[in-house]
């Protein structure tokens, strides 16, 4: 090899590396910043996600900026994926959030009640995205007896959709002599911004292989936008 060429291989070797460090660079302020893709673990959001779909997550939506602050507080009904930091094993946990700072729940009978800042009532949460299985059956140690949680400031209370089947703010997320039953924006990772679905190869197709509805297989096709990642009331 020439001088001439061992000089053109060592330009072009150096450009090479140029490009793949501006790339990671790229990658690692995407991830950091703005998103995360996930493969949802679990059955505590069924029937609105289900286990093995893969999420695309939105973390600038929560990020606290210098100078400009944050760019979106978290909002009654965001899907949200955080770590509340209560097993190695399994960092990440994905719930709704359903109450929020100042404000105080209460579950009684199977219904989830609010009461807002500066309210003197509670008022029953209106929560469509509940399956006809979990609809006025959200319960505190299987009892209907009434729970009251007050929200401190700066702390959030989260449920998972299926609520028969969810480890979440009712039970601080394992045992509440771990942890208490809230969590902090802090802990949040971002919310849900895209479903990308899941395809089962083992049916060749976007059906869970595990799990059926009314006898027939239940659809993982990609909702993208339309998933029910955050819900108005």
């Amino acid at each position: 090899m020439t001088d001439k060429q061992t000089k053109s291989f060592l330009s072009e070797a150096l450009d090479f590396l140029k490009d793949l460090t501006i790339i990671i660079v790229i990658v690692l302020v995407i991830r950091t910043f703005f998103i995360m893709p996930f493969q949802i673990n679990g059955q505590s959001m069924y029937d609105s996600y289900y286990n093995g779909e893969f999420i695309i997550v939105d973390r600038f939506s929560y990020q606290d900026f210098p100078i400009i602050g944050q760019s979106r507080s978290p909002k009654r009904g965001d899907v949200a994926v955080f770590k509340p930091g209560v097993s190695e094993e399994k960092k990440y946990f994905i719930k709704r959030i359903i109450g929020l700072p100042g404000e105080t729940i209460k579950i009684e009978g199977g219904n989830v009640y609010i009461k807002k800042i500066g309210e003197q009532e509670f008022t029953e949460l209106e929560e469509s995205y509940l399956s006809e299985k979990n609809a006025g059956n959200t319960f505190v140690k299987r009892t209907t007896s009434e729970h009251i949680y007050e929200i401190p400031a700066g702390k959030y209370f989260v449920m998972g959709d299926n609520r028969q089947a969810s480890t979440d703010s009712r039970s601080c997320f394992s045992t509440c002599s771990i942890r208490t039953n809230y969590i902090e924006l802090s802990q949040m990772t971002g919310r849900i911004l895209m479903d990308l679905g899941y395809f089962s190869f083992a049916n060749l197709g976007f059906t869970h292989p595990d799990i059926t509805k009314d006898g027939k297989w239940i659809s993982t096709k990609p909702r993208y936008f339309s998933s029910p990642g955050t819900h108005t009331y």
